[in-house]
């Protein structure tokens, strides 16, 4: 039985880690080597899935736990298994481990199906991890697993992390190009919303005469209300401060930063059905692809 340690993930270089990664461990054990190798990448939760030989199944729920405490997100598969050492006899014995957890489960079901025949025990010899090679010392091979795999999954994390340096400096980048999108349209809005006024002005009064010059002014000032996208450039721009916010705090952000994005990509939505030129369309159209590319990314954040 390996003993499961207080595994806490050590100081991050960064908050944000990516949920990509891979990292691979050997140690030389009494009659053979142990290979550990772990990969992961995005899921929207955790999920282990563990490919072990006939000699690691017994440590599976350990295993399991190990995983468990160090990861938060993705998908991880952990392949365990033992290389046995050429010079090394390669005589069978029986894993009383096993056995023992068979016995147990096969006297209990037993008494649900009291007519089943009895259990073959050609069977039982030729199921997974009934048989081991006396060659591999288990002790020896428990203590080296949880040290082993420690070692293992602290470079994964690594291996995340800096993966996640790059995402948070990409990210970074595009929040930047779309800060200056922002900026740049923001001075031009009254010259825009004015020029504007003044085109529908000189076509209401060239096709309806009839309408005094009173009444013009007055739908042209709802209109111009309703086409005003001040209110969605401030809010871009808290969600932008928002976005840096989370890039910079501390725990798991994923999901918050995906959240962000959604409100970001609604407001660059509405900024592009209020345009009343092409400078706010092509803005509306530009921040729209900046989002994107920044969504596709935090799809990999832990």
């Amino acid at each position: 039985m390996i003993q499961v340690s207080n595994l806490q993930p050590s100081t991050p270089i960064s908050n944000i880690l990516s949920m990509t990664g891979f990292a691979a461990v050997e140690r030389e054990i009494i009659g053979g080597v142990l290979l550990i190798e772990l990969r992961s990448v995005n899921h929207r939760y955790l999920e282990l899935h563990l490919k072990l030989d006939d000699t690691m199944r017994s440590f599976e729920p350990q295993v399991r736990e190990l995983m468990s405490a160090k990861l938060g997100r993705g998908k991880v598969e952990c392949r365990l298994s033992v290389m046995p050492l050429a010079n090394s006899a390669k005589t069978q014995q029986l894993n009383h481990e096993v056995l023992q957890q068979l016995a147990e489960l096969t006297q209990t079901a037993q008494v649900y199906f009291p007519q089943s025949q009895p259990v073959n025990l050609l069977d039982v010899l030729s199921m997974p991890g009934v048989m081991i090679s006396n060659s591999i010392n288990i002790d020896d091979l428990a203590n080296t697993l949880t040290t082993a795999l420690t070692e293992a999954l602290q470079a994964l994390v690594e291996a995340r992390m800096r993966e996640g340096e790059k995402l948070k400096a990409l990210l970074f980048e595009r929040l930047t190009e779309a800060e200056q999108l922002v900026a740049k349209v923001k001075p031009l809005l009254p010259q825009l919303i004015k020029n504007y006024q003044e085109k529908l002005t000189t076509k209401f009064q060239e096709t309806l005469n009839t309408i005094d010059d009173e009444r013009i002014r007055q739908e042209l000032s709802l209109f111009a209300q309703k086409m005003d996208v001040d209110e969605e450039l401030t809010r871009l721009t808290a969600h932008f401060s928002e976005v840096k916010r989370n890039l910079n705090g501390k725990g798991a952000a994923g999901k918050r930063l995906d959240f962000l994005m959604q409100e970001l990509n609604r407001e660059a939505n509405t900024l592009g059905s209020k345009s009343v030129s092409t400078e706010t369309s092509q803005v509306s159209i530009e921040l729209k692809v900046l989002i994107e590319q920044m969504r596709e990314q935090i799809q990999n954040i832990e």
